[in-house]
């Protein structure tokens, strides 16, 4: 069993240099999957597969915290979990459930206006997960750049405290913890415990 997460960016011909948005997300797809396991196309769209399904949300979570680093961009993704039956020499050529759902669910993101959903062959766990994921978004697709930084940076750093994040960026310790609790990031590491819990069952 695996994961596939579709995306695109929301807004990016409103970056005149794709640059801006393009090389930080490439850096992050680097970080968490082989060069084999992601692909960017069509200009501001990509795949890429998450092969521990326990990691798929904190991924996403990660994702759009590097998007939403820039400014007046966000970033629309579809989670697919299911199994892989075809593992090609890249991404775009691998076929599975895994991918057909992500596929799937990609399509009707837009017109239902939602950034964050999830397929799987469980309807009810599927449903459940969604209720969280939009709750989630409330927070999430509001957070300033500044957030969207001090959340890249907690997530990719696990170990580091508020004060190491603000000396890293040169600013208050104090002042990362406002950025934090305004980003309900301790919600969402709640709401990723709960993920692995639910999807562990799978």
């Amino acid at each position: 069993m695996t994961s596939v997460i579709t995306g695109d960016i929301i807004s990016s011909r409103n970056i005149k240099n794709p640059e801006e948005w393009l090389e930080p997300l490439k850096k992050v797809f680097v970080g968490i999957a082989s060069n084999r396991d992601w692909e960017i196309y069509r200009g501001d769209s990509f795949q890429i597969e998450i092969k521990d399904i326990r990691e798929t949300f904190l991924m996403a979570t990660l994702i759009k915290s590097t998007v939403k680093k820039i400014k007046e961009l966000d970033v629309r993704m579809a989670i697919g979990i299911g199994e892989k039956t075809h593992d090609a020499a890249s991404i775009s050529e691998s076929n599975g459930s895994a991918f057909i759902y992500s596929g799937e669910k990609f399509e009707t993101l837009k017109e239902q206006k939602i950034n964050l959903a999830i397929k799987t062959d469980h309807k009810e766990l599927d449903d459940e997960l969604n209720l969280y994921f939009k709750l989630a978004l409330i927070a999430m697709d509001n957070w300033t750049k500044s957030s969207a930084e001090i959340v890249k940076i907690s997530i990719e750093n696990p170990n580091l405290s508020q004060n190491a994040i603000g000396q890293l960026i040169g600013i208050k310790q104090n002042t990362v913890s406002e950025h934090l609790k305004r980003a309900s990031f301790d919600e969402i590491m709640e709401l990723d415990c709960m993920y692995r819990k639910k999807i562990g069952i799978l």
